[in-house]
């Protein structure tokens, strides 16, 4: 069904109540190949279905009208994807490029493996948000739990609230920025000086997840020690 918004641009509505996941993901999937497709999606009764919208390679908007399940806008690239509600594990998770928005909380392992692009959570994370992030920048605006950033090789997570414990344990390059308070750091990352050109990073990112009320300068900043993985030939023994 499509209902019109304008003289060039439609929405194409979709109900999950009456049709198919896999159908809705197969259209969206049809559009790499089909440019003449509808460029601006509406889904209805999610219902927390697992894996909607994902494996996106468009140009296109989805706005998903309620709580969706695991892994919702995985591997996105180019598309803009909105929950309006909730998500689960996993959402954009392995996401490449685009934009993925969460107006709610999401579960554990938010934008894990993530290679590029912005996701952001409007309200909390759970554990293990940004896990092995590979370029993807987050931000979320409330806080994260234990394990964020574990093992986070490049890319920004930039956490409005609180952080749990164990922030950016075995981090690599990852900058990870938080305003609130961290209950304890992982293996091998510490707190760093806030700098001019780190600032500048918070503006931008914090501009592009629409976060125009949020001071730049208000953030600690913490990143690798650079030890975990550095040889000493005193350790030699250990090896």
């Amino acid at each position: 069904m499509t209902a019109a918004t304008g003289e060039t641009t439609a929405v194409e509505v979709v109900d999950l109540a009456v049709t198919p996941l896999r159908e809705l993901n197969q259209r969206l999937h049809d559009l790499a190949v089909d440019p003449s497709g509808p460029r601006r999606w509406r889904v209805l009764n999610p219902n927390g279905e697992h894996a909607i919208a994902c494996g996106l390679d468009a140009d296109v908007e989805v706005e998903i009208e309620g709580h969706a399940g695991y892994y919702c806008a995985g591997m996105n690239k180019r598309a803009t994807v909105r929950v309006h509600g909730n998500a689960g594990t996993g959402i954009a998770e392995n996401m490449m490029s685009g934009l993925v928005i969460v107006d709610g909380n999401v579960s554990q392992s938010a934008g894990a493996t993530g290679r590029g692009g912005l996701l952001v959570v409007e309200g909390d994370a759970a554990a293990r948000c940004g896990i092995s992030m590979k370029g993807i920048d987050i931000v979320v605006r409330g806080s994260v739990g234990h394990m964020s950033a574990f093992m986070a090789q490049k890319g920004a997570l930039v956490v409005c609230g609180d952080a749990g414990d164990a922030l950016g344990d075995s981090i690599y390059e990852a900058h990870l920025y938080v305003a609130g308070s961290v209950r304890g750091l992982g293996a091998d990352c510490v707190e760093k000086e806030l700098r001019d050109e780190h600032v500048a990073e918070l503006h931008d990112v914090l501009a592009r997840a629409g976060c125009d009320d949020v001071d730049p300068g208000s953030f600690r900043r913490f990143g690798s020690a650079r030890q975990l993985y550095t040889f000493k030939v005193d350790n030699v023994g250990a090896y």
